[in-house]
């Protein structure tokens, strides 16, 4: 089993990279983000609205960290973030919306995911919420584009509600129903809409309306001594959509409005962090770049533990030395007449080195050793070092440890992963003998 351990871990590697495949959407530049995150160049993301905002003299950076602490932040901007504990107040008429009653068509109310994701993604918590609440009443902005018309607490604390746009309408055409610093410049915008906004009695500026149907689409509501930019239209903050008529001068006038920021775009509850791990390498760029890297390892592991070409000769003089240094012990054996003592030694060593390929440690006795080697079908080796055992009791001359350490390099020779050479099973037999 032990020498099948690069196998097995490179089998399970492949096979979990071919199941994980469902969750990479490759290496793209841009591509690993989530939906409406800054960092995403596909067409449903947002790093265009970021780019326009930079380019335009706007104050904007990415903000990574939770809004557990706020002391400090700028004026947030949460594109498509998802907020916990959302609910449907009224369920039949998201479903008379969407035009459809089947509960196992895809359900446009939750965010896409893409890739490692659809895992990492953090709602905005309670405490979070508080926190931004408090924010915000304390004299900062904050911009707003949730996804769907789920209610959630952020838009409860402002007196917002939402209601479902019918998905069946094609692409709206959205109009300022009045004059303001929010739309300079700003004549019509062209966008999806996923829910229209119903506004507080008081203190609420509407920006976008639907033109046909009059209903809001964007406005800005007063909370404490700031204000919160609510936008029902996600696709208006997507790069395939800052292109139309003008989409991009909207948001150029609000953010310019709003005040001098900075904005700071919200990619936490994205699933980007400051951390750096091997799920955040696989989630950015791919779980196949992540798995080539674990397979090359592996590799490089797997060839290292082989050798290439034949055994070099130890240079002159270590052989000399080490000649020298046999003859000297063999003399000191043979003198003092200790040849039970290097016949033990002898076995040791042969036993030592079998343990290794019986897949026992080297310390394990001679009959362990020798019944690990039968199960594993090298009875040859078995016999063999059940032999050399019993001859090392009864060696007491020069002659005898001479012929045991013959026997001992013998078997030696027999140790490969093929087995026993042909015709060596009557060897090992007049061994055993």
């Amino acid at each position: 089993m032990r020498d099948r351990f690069p196998l097995v871990v490179v089998g399970g590697l492949i096979v979990t990279a071919l199941l994980g495949s469902w969750l990479v959407r490759g290496a793209a530049r841009g591509g690993f983000a989530d939906t409406l995150s800054t960092w995403r160049a596909q067409p449903d993301g947002a790093r265009g609205l970021y780019l326009l905002a930079e380019e335009s003299g706007l104050a904007v950076l990415r903000r990574t960290a939770d809004l557990q602490i706020v002391q400090g932040m700028g004026s947030p901007v949460l594109l498509a973030v998802e907020v916990e504990d959302a609910r449907e107040d009224d369920p039949d008429e998201t479903a008379l919306a969407s035009g459809s009653d089947d509960e196992e068509e895809e359900d446009d109310e939750e965010v896409p995911r893409h890739g490692l994701n659809r895992l990492h993604v953090p709602e905005l918590s309670e405490a979070e919420t508080e926190k931004l609440l408090d924010h915000v009443r304390e004299g900062h902005h904050l911009v707003y584009v949730p996804w769907g018309s789920k209610e959630n607490r952020l838009l409860d604390a402002v007196g917002v509600k939402l209601r479902k746009a019918d998905t069946s309408l094609p692409m709206r055409t959205l109009v300022p129903p009045l004059s303001s610093p929010y739309t300079l410049g700003v004549e019509r915008v062209e966008a999806k809409v996923q829910a229209y906004l119903t506004l507080p009695e008081t203190g609420a500026v509407p920006l976008l309306e639907d033109e046909p149907l009059g209903l809001t689409v964007a406005a800005v509501v007063p909370y404490g001594a700031g204000k919160v930019l609510v936008v029902g239209a996600p696709e208006l903050a997507m790069n395939q959509a800052l292109a139309r008529a003008d989409n991009a001068q909207f948001w150029l006038s609000a953010l310019r409005a709003l005040g001098p920021g900075p904005y700071e775009f919200d990619e936490h509850h994205h699933g980007f962090t400051n951390e750096r791990s091997l799920v955040d390498f696989a989630r950015r760029y791919g779980l196949h770049f992540a798995v080539a890297q674990l397979l090359l390892g592996l590799s490089l592991w797997a060839v290292a533990l082989k050798r290439f070409g034949r055994p070099r000769p130890p240079p002159e003089s270590v052989r000399v030395g080490a000649t020298d240094a046999l003859f000297a012990m063999s003399r000191l054996y043979r003198e003092g007449r200790h040849h039970a003592f290097a016949a033990g030694l002898i076995t040791r060593g042969l036993t030592q080195e079998l343990a290794l390929h019986a897949g026992l440690p080297a310390h394990a006795p001679v009959k362990a050793v020798s019944e690990g080697l039968a199960a594993r079908g090298r009875e040859d080796l078995a016999n063999g070092l059940r032999a050399i055992a019993r001859n090392t009791e009864s060696t007491a001359s020069e002659s005898d440890l001479q012929q045991l350490a013959t026997r001992a390099a013998t078997l030696r020779q027999r140790i490969h992963p093929s087995g026993p050479p042909p015709g060596e099973s009557a060897m090992s037999r007049a061994e055993e003998s």
